[in-house]
Formats: C-alpha cells, sequence, structure tokens
C-alpha cells in the first residue's frame, strides 16, 4: 500500500508482542507472514518468531512476497564502560540489516530503563533519567552508530519510546539537539509520542525534517489516563491495552497524516497496535485500520476537514 511517497508496511507486532511475551506466543513465522500478505502489504519489521539466519529469513520472506524493513536494536550507550562492545554489536546489526536490504535501523537506548537495562533488578518501579554527563557521552555514542550506520548506505533512527530515557518532550529534543542531525535520525512514532507525553503533532511539526522512519500507532486514551491514575509502568499499560492501531483509538491521524504529506515526508511507515491478539484479532484490526487510513487519505486530497 502506498500513500504519495509514503509505503505503508505493519510490524508483526500485532501478532507476536516483543515486550509482552506471552502475547501471540503461540504465532509462528509462517503464520505472521500470510496474513501480512493476504492484507496486500509488502514491509515488515523483524519478529522474535522469524528466522535468525539471513538466507531462511530470505527464503521465508520470498515467498510470502515480503521484504524485512528494519528491526528494532537496543543499545547502552549512556555507559562509556560498555561503549565499545555497544558499538561492536551494533556494526554486527547494521550488517545484517544491510544484507537483508534494509535502510534504517530502529535504535532505542535502554539504560535506566526499569524493563531493559541489564544493570537493574527486577522490582524496579521508575526509569531513571540521564545526567548531563550521561546525556554527553549517550549523544557522542549515538554519532558513532550513525556514522557506522552511514557507511553502510543506512540511516540510524531513533526510536523514542516509552519506559526509556527518551520518551518526554524535553528529551526528545535534547536528543535531536545533541545528535549530528546527518548521523541521527528520528523514528517518529505517534502512540510511544503521546505515552510520552507529547502532542504527536507539535512533535512532528518541531522534528519533521529529522524524521526517516514512522510507526502508526493509536492509543486507548481512558486506558492511559487511568494508568497515570493508577501508576502502571509501561509493560502493564501495554497488558491493559493503551495501544491499539490508527482508526480505534483517539489520536488525531488526520491532522498527522496531511502533515506528513505536507512535509514530504518519504519512506516507511509501520502500521502497529501492540496488543493483545486474543482480544484484538491482529489480522481484522489491520484491515479495518487500512482502510480507515485509506478513507482518511483520500478525504485530505479531496480537500476535506
Amino acid at each position: 500500500m502506498k500513500i504519495d511517497r509514503i509505503d505503508i508496511g505493519i510490524h508483526p507486532i500485532n501478532w507476536v508482542g516483543e515486550d509482552v511475551l506471552e502475547h501471540g506466543d503461540h504465532y509462528t513465522a509462517e503464520e505472521v507472514m500470510a496474513d501480512i500478505s493476504r492484507l496486500g502489504l509488502s514491509g515488515v519489521e523483524m519478529s522474535r518468531k522469524f528466522p535468525k539466519e539471513p538466507e531462511a529469513l530470505g527464503r521465508l520472506l520470498k515467498k510470502h512476497g515480503l521484504r524485512l524493513v528494519s528491526q528494532w536494536k537496543s543499545v547502552l550507550l549512556s555507559d562509556i564502560a560498555a561503549r565499545d562492545r555497544e558499538l561492536a554489536a551494533y556494526r554486527e546489526h547494521a550488517r545484517f540489516l544491510k544484507r537483508m536490504g534494509c535502510e534504517v535501523i530502529s535504535t532505542a537506548e535502554i539504560g535506566g530503563s526499569q524493563h531493559w537495562d541489564p544493570r537493574r533488578s527486577a522490582n524496579e518501579k521508575e526509569v531513571l533519567r540521564l545526567t548531563d554527563r550521561q546525556w554527553r557521552v549517550f549523544a557522542e555514542g549515538l554519532n558513532l552508530a550513525g556514522e557506522i550506520a552511514r557507511g553502510l548506505g543506512m540511516k540510524l533512527a531513533y526510536h523514542h519510546h516509552g519506559g526509556t530515557v527518551v520518551e518526554r518532550p524535553e528529551e526528545i529534543d535534547r536528543l535531536m539537539e545533541l545528535t549530528d542531525p546527518e548521523l541521527v535520525y528520528l523514528l517518529y512514532d505517534t502512540g510511544h509520542a503521546y505515552y510520552g507525553g507529547n502532542d504527536p503533532l507539535a512533535l512532528l511539526h518541531r522534528h519533521g525534517g529529522r524524521v526517516a522512519y514512522v510507526h502508526l500507532k493509536d492509543v486507548r486514551i481512558a486506558v492511559l489516563e487511568e494508568g497515570r491514575r493508577q501508576g502502571w509502568d509501561f509493560v502493564t499499560c501495554i497488558r491493559r491495552g493503551v495501544f491499539t492501531v490508527p482508526g480505534d483509538g483517539g489520536l488525531p491521524f488526520p491532522d498527522i497524516f496531511r502533515a506528513l504529506l505536507e512535509q514530504g515526508y518519504r519512506g516507511w511507515a509501520m502500521l502497529e497496535g501492540e496488543q493483545d491478539p486474543a482480544e484484538h484479532p491482529p489480522f481484522e484490526y489491520a484491515r479495518d485500520s487500512l482502510a480507515y487510513i485509506e478513507r482518511t487519505v483520500n478525504k485530505i486530497k479531496g480537500g476535506s476537514k
């Protein structure tokens, strides 16, 4: 599916959870790819259920008429002691994605996260925000990772993400300010933007020139508000159904698509729901969301408000 210069793809996270592992764990790679192919889409991100070996993955993608667009890469670049190890791992990951024909590397810092920082214990409750020194180290490390990506003809697309040290408006702004715009781009995620306290449209207007990749995710605003009152962490919010596909939540997607089109965004925009597939059948939700996107864009092009 293509909208002007925007290619619409989909993330297998609609079927198989990445942060909540019990979500859709029964699905196989074959089942997920077959559903995506039936939707008429060609671009997918990596799933934990997909083959890790390039030849096997390539054969399966080809069988279903699909191509790999990107894969998440966690980094711990806010820790100077981990830099050499992290950059070596990043280079290996980048080479794999390059081999698969990808152009962007979804990248996110896990230092300070109560969920993903390997240095923290299982009973942590809050994100540990970066100090000024850690921000400097982090930005320097990201620029170096961006050089690795650029050297392979790719782009580092930084994924601002709930439950991490780059989710709030001031954190995204600081990341953009401290990093080289020729080396570090932005993965604009509508759902994570709102979750982190951003106005998704304002974020897009501020940093649209740095956007190299897009995740289209909606938010059940009432669920998020309840989560804030109850003090739920990010993973609990997912389990309670905070996210859904575009058109099923409360985000202003007509305005978001209008802005993407007016800014001339060119690249992939991936449909994401990240909800329990047992309660929200992924094929049906994706099908209905794609129809919603098509209607929305047709209204924009037709001049409707």
